[in-house]
């Protein structure tokens, strides 16, 4: 199994403002800051994994490329404020350094170009560890630390440019925060069947309702699932069984893109989640089975959010692990927190947690076969 890996140092220049809530809350250093994505690939590098990977050179997405998604407006004042010394702010809670206009470019061409990779047969699968994250940018703006719609605009491309092999796409995006900007870009669009694992009502605020379920030819296509606060392991293995899976072998893709944040797990200082290592490991081989059974086996994970930066390495080289197909769990990389957080109380599926999974799957039967 040939593995993509991208990544670029420059993903790391990208410096969002510190943080600044009120005159009683002393700066401190953004939430978005690079040493998570930094520590990831270094736990790659010292264990060895990296060696396993094929690399992929990322390049910057054209402007071409990214008026599939956004407005040339928005493009033009982000491409603007990032020519500024303090840089700006591209939209709610997306503040950016110098610069930045290129980093999000490349930050989409990094995903673009493990999805081509895969494409080609350079590889079979592919992991991009990009930044900035893009699943809160919507057309004519940023949000939540997103810039540009890294998984949107290369959904788009596959569409266009494959459009003899890849005429659907899923998107399944189990980052704790609702994927508002990819839905919204698809939500009318029966071609992309798009799935969202978020925590209830967290960021955005009033987002990500097992209601919103697409519109016009996109109804049924756009699937919510909206955990409770402090869903474990149970919740989320009950929730791929019954929901993210069966989604996927109804709609039968041609791709699988997934938005990997880890921001749900036990240590996330943004989330209410008490995942560990080994869910995600669970969540990224049900993905894996999956495109292996629907659509040959194309897949490529595009790193999102995640803000604990001693827990997002091992969560992410679970990920990495699976993707390798490393039999040997744990003997190159072992997760020294793992026995701790699974041992917690109400890891185990709650009958709250059941009932939100249970309404979706209700609501599911409703889709269309295409």
């Amino acid at each position: 199994m040939n593995v993509g890996y991208v990544y670029d140092e420059r993903y790391l220049w990208h410096r969002p403002w510190s943080q600044h809530y009120s005159a009683l809350v002393e700066p401190f250093r953004h939430w978005a800051s690079p040493e998570t994505k930094r520590r990831f690939h270094s736990l790659l590098a010292v264990s060895g994994l990296l060696d396993q990977l094929v690399t992929i050179k990322p390049q910057i997405a054209t402007k071409a490329q990214l008026e599939r998604v956004h407005t040339r407006r928005y493009l033009e004042e982000l491409e603007r404020l990032s020519l500024r010394e303090e840089g700006g702010n591209a939209g709610e809670e997306a503040p950016f350094s110098q610069f930045a206009f290129d980093i999000a470019r490349l930050s989409v061409g990094g995903v673009l170009a493990a999805v081509d990779a895969v494409m080609d047969g350079r590889v079979d699968t592919a992991y991009a560890l990009t930044r900035p994250p893009g699943q809160h940018a919507v057309a004519d703006r940023g949000m939540g630390f997103c810039l540009l719609n890294n998984v949107a605009i290369t959904a788009k491309h596959l569409l266009e440019t494959c459009s003899t092999q890849i005429k659907k796409i899923a998107i399944v995006d189990y980052d704790v925060h609702h994927g508002n900007g990819t839905q919204e870009a698809f939500y009318d669009d029966d071609r992309v069947l798009f799935i969202s694992l978020h925590q209830a009502n967290n960021y955005p605020a009033d987002s990500g309702a097992v209601t919103e379920r697409g519109e016009g030819k996109g109804l049924g296509f756009n699937v919510n699932l909206p955990l409770p606060p402090g869903s474990g392991s149970g919740a989320y293995e009950y929730a791929f069984k019954s929901a993210v899976v069966p989604a996927l072998e109804s709609f039968k893709p041609d791709f699988v893109l997934v938005s990997s944040g880890f921001d749900a797990s036990y240590a996330d200082p943004l989330a209410a989640m008490i995942l560990s290592s080994s869910v995600f490991r669970v969540m990224a081989h049900e993905l894996i089975e999956a495109a292996k059974r629907l659509c040959r086996g194309r897949i490529v994970f595009a790193h999102e959010g995640g803000y604990s930066e001693t827990y997002v390495p091992f969560c992410g080289a679970a990920v990495i692990e699976e993707l390798l197909g490393v039999q040997d769990v744990g003997k190159q990389i072992k997760d020294p927190f793992l026995s701790e957080v699974e041992r917690w109380e109400y890891q185990e599926l709650q009958e709250h947690q059941k009932e939100v999974v249970d309404t979706v799957v209700d609501l599911r039967t409703n889709i269309k076969q295409t």
